[in-house]
């Protein structure tokens, strides 16, 4: 089995100083990366209207000259957000910059508010998934070849030359994020890494959506198929998913945080909130049993976090981390 790793999702609502703080602090304390969201602005949850919102490529550009040893990611750029070749030379850059030790994250976008506020065409599901798999082939193309050319329906490049190209060889590692169908099977045919876990489902990005972490099992089933169908080994693709951390010290404590969890997103009892893949909620050891069941059950080995603070993330290196990257 592979390692199993860890990322901290850095905040956005606050100035560059907290976050970079908290990537720093993140390294100290062992994690593998820091991610952070590809969004322009977020509506939803604590997130207001004129909450800052940090841009992700040039924090992260900002990051790699504080940080000497965690990888870097997007969870992750919507494809339709930039011109796949401007991706492919910003990507190109940073991995130079952080000494390549970037990871690269895409998906097909979801979030309508912020395409239309900020004039992207928001085009239909199937029209924006098959961005991504052009988008991922500029991409690979620009990142590898001497004159990259390609010819698609949305995207074409014609001797787009990229140098230097990426310090990671052939390129960095490429994250898909996403649950559906045609989706899956881009990430069978192209990912490194599948985040299987989407972020909604409406794309209003009002809602909390209770996904049972069993609901998952069939994705992760069929995602295994397609990798055959592709002619890919299963294990040549490594599974992530995305959570919501809300720990405490003591039961009582932790289950007045999931109570609050639940009234506050409409989930009609804390058992769903507890079951959500969305979330990984309750004491250390309630974490640690929920995280090995993700391991069993889903083959998850690379989870990505989200903290409500940087006292959150300590006592998760401290009291969950251990058991799995001793």
């Amino acid at each position: 089995m592979r390692p199993i790793k860890f990322d901290a999702c850095l905040p956005q609502d606050a100035d560059f100083s907290f976050a970079s703080a908290f990537a720093q602090r993140a390294e100290t304390l062992g994690f593998h990366s820091v991610s952070i969201t590809d969004h322009m602005f977020f509506i939803g949850g604590n997130y207001q209207a004129r909450s800052p919102h940090l841009e992700c490529y040039t924090t992260l550009a900002a990051l790699a000259m504080v940080t000497t040893r965690i990888r870097l990611m997007q969870t992750v750029t919507a494809m339709s957000f930039r011109n796949p070749a401007l991706l492919a030379k910003m990507t190109s850059t940073l991995d130079h910059i952080c000494k390549g030790r970037l990871t690269v994250g895409v998906g097909a976008g979801w979030y309508k508010k912020e395409y239309d506020a900020y004039g992207f065409p928001y085009l239909s599901n199937a029209e924006r998934i098959e961005h991504l798999a052009e988008g991922i082939q500029v991409l690979k193309c620009m990142w590898t070849e001497e004159e990259p050319t390609y010819q698609g329906r949305f995207f074409s490049i014609d001797k787009a030359y990229n140098f230097p190209r990426p310090v990671q060889l052939p390129h960095p590692p490429l994250l898909v994020g996403g649950g559906g169908k045609k989706v899956l099977r881009i990430a069978a045919a192209e990912a490194d890494i599948l985040n299987v876990i989407p972020p909604s489902i409406s794309g209003t990005g009002t809602e909390v959506f209770p996904v049972d972490v069993a609901t998952l099992v069939p994705k992760v089933t069929r995602f295994r198929e397609q990798l055959k169908a592709a002619g890919r080994p299963v294990e040549s693709v490594e599974l992530s998913g995305y959570s919501n951390v809300a720990m405490a010290q003591d039961k009582s404590s932790a289950d007045e945080m999931v109570s609050f969890i639940q009234k506050g997103s409409g989930m009609a009892s804390p058992d769903i909130v507890r079951r959500s893949a969305f979330f990984l909620v309750g004491t250390a050891d309630e974490a640690r049993r929920e995280i090995r069941s993700r391991i069993e059950v889903l083959g998850i080995t690379y989870f990505v976090l989200v903290f409500s603070s940087l006292e959150s993330m300590e006592f998760f290196a401290n009291r969950v981390m251990p058991e799995f990257t001793s």
